[in-house]
């Protein structure tokens, strides 16, 4: 199952958008590596990623949200937090050993993560940053 970024999914934040590039990114290496059988070894590969791309890309989406008064910050921070503990548990899951059944389980809540956050609450916060930006601007 290929997943590509596609601008249906673009929020118009230059940076919001790169970031969220390199997230399809990492996650088309993980279903190439499933189509050929690795996918097990690429999952740590993965996990490293998310660890830092939840400090980095986090903390600037909550740094925006808070600069510019995003209305639904509670609930955003809310589906962060919630990704974060699921990828914990799967996390730990695969300390115990990687299945493949982990793996699958891994590309459905990222693959999930990012149809539904990135294409739902993400866009939202996108729209409200470059208004925000757009009356800024106009002052």
């Amino acid at each position: 199952m290929a997943i590509e970024w596609n601008s249906n999914l673009s929020t118009g934040v230059e940076w919001q958008d790169r970031h969220h590039k390199e997230l399809f990114k990492r996650v088309g290496g993980l279903l190439d590596a499933m189509s050929v059988g690795s996918g097990k070894d690429e999952l740590d590969r993965l996990f490293r990623f998310l660890d830092s791309y939840f400090v980095v890309h986090f903390d600037a989406e909550e740094q925006a949200m808070s600069k510019y008064g995003f209305p639904d910050a509670v609930e955003h921070l809310k589906e962060h937090t919630g990704f974060i503990e699921n990828v914990a548990a799967l996390r730990h899951e695969f300390s115990c050993g990687a299945t493949s059944v982990l793996v699958v389980k891994v590309q459905k809540l990222v693959v999930d993560w990012l149809i539904h956050h990135i294409g739902g609450m993400d866009k939202r916060l996108g729209v409200h940053i470059l208004k925000s930006e757009a009356g800024m601007l106009a002052r």
